[in-house]
Parts: C-alpha cells; sequence; structure tokens
C-alpha cells in the first residue's frame, strides 16, 4: 500500500475517532486561558526599564544559574541559549539581551516541580550581555549573565 495513502487514512481514522468522542460527550473542549504577560516588563526599551518592570530591580548574583551560550554566534539572527536553574524552589525564568531594542526577549513560568531548564533561540543585532533571570517562590531574583559576541558573516570577533 502507498505510503502517502497509508499515512492519510490513519489521519482520517484519528480524526473520526476525537470527532466521536466529542459527540459522544467523553471528550470535552474546556477554554485554555493562557497567563497575563507583563506587558510593560517586554516593551522596556532598556534593561533597567525592563527588570524594574519585572520586579527584579535588585536581582542578586547567582552562580547556580547556567548559562549555555556559543562564546561566538556566526549568526546573531538565531543564536542558541540555554537556561538551567539550580536554585531551589524556581518558579520563572527570563531571557535579557542588553543591546537588543527591546531587552526582555522571554519569560518561562514553570509548575510546582517542574524542572526549571529551558532552550531557546535569540536574535542579537551586535555582541552584548545575554542575561538569566531566576524567581523563586518566595519573591526572591537572581541573574547571572554571560557576554556573546556576534560576528558578521562568520568572520572574526
Amino acid at each position: 500500500m502507498d505510503a502517502l495513502r497509508r499515512t492519510l487514512l490513519k489521519g482520517a481514522g484519528a480524526t473520526g475517532a476525537i470527532a466521536a468522542a466529542v459527540a459522544a460527550g467523553v471528550l470535552k473542549p474546556s477554554q485554555v486561558l493562557a497567563a497575563e504577560i507583563n506587558r510593560q516588563a517586554f516593551e522596556a526599551k532598556d534593561v533597567a526599564g525592563a527588570l524594574k518592570a519585572a520586579g527584579a530591580g535588585n536581582a542578586a548574583e547567582s552562580k547556580d544559574i547556567v548559562i549555555r551560550a556559543p562564546d561566538i554566534a556566526e549568526n546573531g539572527a538565531v543564536v542558541p541559549v540555554e537556561i538551567v536553574s539550580n536554585i531551589p524552589n524556581t518558579i520563572s525564568l527570563a531571557v535579557v539581551v542588553d543591546k537588543n531594542p527591546f531587552p526582555l526577549t522571554t519569560a518561562f513560568d514553570f509548575a510546582n516541580g517542574a524542572v526549571p531548564e529551558m532552550a531557546l533561540r535569540v536574535k542579537m543585532g551586535q555582541t552584548s550581555l545575554v542575561e538569566a533571570l531566576a524567581k523563586t517562590s518566595d519573591g526572591k531574583f537572581y541573574i547571572a549573565k554571560k557576554e556573546v559576541k556576534v560576528t558578521v558573516g562568520g568572520c572574526g570577533g
């Protein structure tokens, strides 16, 4: 049997099964609500403003936040960044890129017991500090920083 036909039949069968479950009342769609975003923090034009709007104006430096990012990024459009917080009871992680027009690039909240770890790709127009901000369940903020050099066309730094 043709692989495309097989895939199409599987998809149609799965769709039919889900539709039947919804019609029978076994599967009930519910409203999904996204968390409110801190629009003021994301729209801040400088790091101090973003941190202040996020409530992290007095974040303490921490070695327990690990930032994995290249020392030299050949393409500033897709810089891979991984953040891991080894601080107990971390409930939120955010990434700030100092020299971006809007420094706060992302923020993630973690449910109780979730491992505070994330991997993403950020856009960087120029060499800058990448900062990771961690918030704990008791409302304290911690920060770690790493410089990432962005090269033009992958030539030198």
